[in-house]
């Protein structure tokens, strides 16, 4: 059971990096544009590859707690920038659909890195007060703060990222570099959890007394990045990559997993109403979790396929 968790938690944090890879060539793509240099975005996630595969090469997360720090402080002064631009459109309601079309609610399954095993004082990650609850309380805020005046201020013209369309005069295109760094410099923050898995959990023991041990750790290293570029180059949309890796893993990390932990680790002292009602809670939440995950990841495939699709040009002819 383990071995399944690892796997889809691997899924999802690749996706992750597939992601960020995407985000960084969309968005250094359309400055470029502004510019008058024509570069296509597969091309400028492939200049960024030997720096993701070096900066991946920090092993120690005490050394990339500094570039999230820097990470942070960029990333709140760009969603300055992007609410300067939010707010200066005419926000309306006008021909915005309060409510989305119900066949694309599958594709909004979203979850968080557990980081509670890495931290120096991990009794602080849970509680009223913990790290979890401020952390996804502040996260929360921004989404749907973001994702409201978006919607509100470019309805159905936003793209996949706002930063697609928030403008092309200088502030806009400091902004979207400053995000394509604090992206860059904690791309390997979502990669540690990745080689973690696949290194330290199931490799690093078969070459215990290898002593080219770091150098095969380094070609595992190269190999997970060199993966996620491959996909991100495959399939260049960070809207539908999101969706994808979110519904197909976090439907089950998120819920049906933890219901089947609950019930294996308490099955044998669950008795009377108390009893009854966990079981009857955990079964509803695994049939929920295995719908969204198949539906969720049935209409993201759809979407893929539909943006891969040549359009139909159907003329009639009268005779």
């Amino acid at each position: 059971f383990r071995h399944v968790i690892n796997v889809f938690i691997l899924i999802y944090q690749l996706g992750i990096c597939c992601v960020y890879t995407v985000f960084i060539g969309e968005n250094v793509h359309i400055v470029l544009k502004e510019n008058d240099i024509f570069i296509d975005a597969r091309l400028v996630m492939l200049m960024f590859l030997f720096p993701l595969i070096l900066i991946n090469y920090v092993k120690n997360l005490k050394f990339l707690a500094p570039l999230s720090t820097v990470a942070n402080a960029v990333t709140v002064v760009s969603f300055g920038i992007i609410l300067y631009y939010l707010i200066k459109q005419d926000i309306t309601m006008e021909d915005r659909q309060p409510i989305g079309d119900y066949r694309d609610f599958p594709l909004f399954f979203g979850t968080i890195m557990p980081l509670e095993n890495e931290m120096k004082t991990p009794k602080a990650f849970g509680g009223t007060f913990g790290v979890l609850n401020a952390g996804m309380i502040s996260i929360i805020m921004l989404y749907v703060g973001m994702g409201l005046f978006g919607y509100l201020a470019y309805g159905k013209d936003v793209g996949g990222s706002v930063t697609y369309t928030i403008g092309s005069d200088i502030p806009a295109q400091v902004c979207q570099m400053m995000l394509v760094f604090a992206i860059f410099i904690t791309h390997s923050l979502q990669m540690y959890v990745a080689v973690d898995i696949v290194w330290n959990q199931y490799l690093s023991s078969r070459f215990e007394k290898n002593p080219y041990q770091n150098v095969y750790e380094y070609i595992v290293r190269t190999a997970l990045v060199i993966a996620c570029f491959c996909l991100a180059v495959a399939i260049p949309y960070i809207d539908l990559f999101i969706s994808l890796f979110g519904a197909l893993s976090l439907s089950a990390l998120g819920l049906a997993f933890p219901a089947i932990i609950q019930l294996s680790t308490y099955w044998y002292s669950l008795k009377g109403l108390s009893g009854t009602w966990i079981i009857t809670k955990n079964i509803l939440i695994m049939l929920f979790a295995v719908s969204g995950l198949i539906v969720g990841t049935s209409t993201s495939l759809e979407k893929i396929i539909e943006k891969f699709s040549p359009e139909v040009n159907v003329t009639t002819v009268h005779l």
